[in-house]
C-alpha cells in the first residue's frame, strides 16, 4: 500500500496544532566525530566536495518554488532505526566508502513560502550495502539472507517467488513485527551498537537552507534507495545542541532509477547481492515527484563515482506535529 496523503497537497487552514512539549536534547559531536578519510583508491566523501555549489542552487526555479507553496511535502514513516539527533554535524560520512553525495535542502513554510530558519534537520540512511549504524546486527544488508530487514520494508512481500525472479522484484518474507498494510509504521527499535555513521543534524540558515555531506545510499530488501529526514522547529539552539520544540515533518528522499542503476556499477554497491526494489515498486514513495521527496540530482553521467549533488525544497507546516510514528 503506497503512502499517499492527498490531504497534504493543499495548505492547512485549520487551527494551529497543539505543540508537542516532549523535551528533546542533543549533544554536539566532539572532535572525534570528524570524517575519517578512507584509504587511497577508495571512494571517500571528503575529496568530492571541493567543487560543492552554493546551497542556494536548490531553489531551482520560480515555478518549482510556486508549486511548493501549494503543496506540503509528503509525510512518511519514521521507520524503526531513528536515533534522536545525537550528532550535530554536516559531514556524516565518517569512514564509509561510497559515491560522495552533497545534499542541499531548503525548508519553507508551504503556506507563506517563507524560509523556516533555525530549524533542526535530521538525516539518516543505510550505507552502500544496506546497513544502518546503530543497528548493524538487525540490518539485512548485502543480501546475506536471514536476519531482519528494517521494518519500514513493506508487508505482503512475495514469499513464494519462482526462481529466476527479475532483478528489482522484492523477495523474501518481511521480518516479524513488520506493520500490516505496508504502511511501514512499525515500532522503534533500540540501538544495538554504538556506531553512528551516516547520521547527523544541522541548523537551517536564515534562507531555510542546510547542506549535508554524505554518500549515495545503498539498498536493502523491500525498499528502494532512500534517505530519512526530520525537521524540528520551535526548539532552542544552545552550546549543548538543540532542545525542546516539536517535529513538524518526517519524510524520505528518493533517487531516480537512472542514478541508482549508475551507482550499482560502482564499488562497493556493485558487490551487493540484494535484489533491489525499484522506485515505482516502493510502497513508501507516493509517486508524486518533488512533493513526495524525489531529489533533483546533478552528476557526471559518464562517471557518477566523481560525486552527486542532490537538492530539494521541502514545504512544511511549522504549526503541526508530524513525528512519523503513527502512519
Amino acid at each position: 500500500m503506497t503512502e499517499n496523503h492527498p490531504q497534504l497537497q493543499q495548505p492547512a487552514h485549520g487551527p494551529k496544532h497543539k505543540k508537542d512539549l516532549t523535551r528533546r536534547k542533543v549533544v554536539v559531536a566532539g572532535a572525534g566525530a570528524a570524517v575519517a578519510v578512507g584509504a587511497a583508491g577508495t571512494l571517500a566523501a571528503s575529496g568530492a566536495f571541493a567543487s560543492e555549489t552554493s546551497a542556494s542552487a536548490s531553489a531551482s526555479s520560480t515555478s518549482t518554488a510556486a508549486e511548493a507553496c501549494y503543496r506540503l511535502t509528503s509525510e512518511t514513516t519514521e521507520g524503526p532505526y531513528y536515533i534522536d539527533a545525537d550528532k550535530i554535524r554536516r559531514d556524516i560520512t565518517e569512514d564509509k566508502e561510497g559515491i560522495p553525495l552533497t545534499l542541499q535542502l531548503k525548508v519553507i513554510d508551504s503556506e507563506t513560502c517563507k524560509p523556516v530558519a533555525n530549524a533542526a534537520v535530521d538525516i539518516w540512511h543505510c550505507d552502500a550495502l544496506g546497513i544502518y549504524s546503530g543497528y548493524e546486527s538487525l540490518s539485512t544488508g548485502g543480501g546475506s539472507g536471514g536476519g531482519g530487514a528494517p521494518t519500514d520494508a513493506p508487508s505482503g512481500t512475495p514469499t513464494d517467488a519462482p526462481s529466476g525472479t527479475p532483478s528489482g522484484t522484492p523477495t523474501g518474507e518481511p521480518p516479524s513485527g513488520a506493520p500490516s498494510g505496508g504502511t511501514g509504521g512499525g515500532g522503534h527499535e533500540e540501538p544495538t551498537d554504538d556506531e553512528r555513521y551516516l547520521r547527523g543534524t544541522w541548523r537551517t540558515d536564515k534562507h531555510g537552507q542546510v547542506t549535508f555531506k554524505t554518500i549515495f545510499p545503498g539498498w536493502y530488501r523491500g525498499r528502494t534507495v532512500h534517505i530519512h529526514t526530520k525537521v524540528h522547529v520551535d526548539g532552542t539552539w544552545t552550546d549543548a545542541g538543540y532542545e525542546g520544540g516539536h517535529t513538524c515533518h518526517t519524510g524520505q528522499f528518493f533517487f531516480d532509477e537512472e542514478s541508482v542503476l549508475a551507482s550499482a556499477e560502482v564499488e562497493p554497491y556493485s558487490t551487493s547481492t540484494t535484489e533491489r526494489t525499484t522506485l515505482t515498486e516502493d510502497t513508501i514513495y507516493d509517486q508524486s515527484g518533488t512533493a513526495g521527496g524525489l531529489l533533483k540530482l546533478k552528476y557526471n553521467k559518464k562517471n557518477i563515482a566523481k560525486g552527486v549533488i542532490g537538492s530539494i525544497m521541502m514545504g512544511v507546516d511549522p504549526d503541526t506535529t508530524n513525528d512519523g510514528t503513527s502512519l
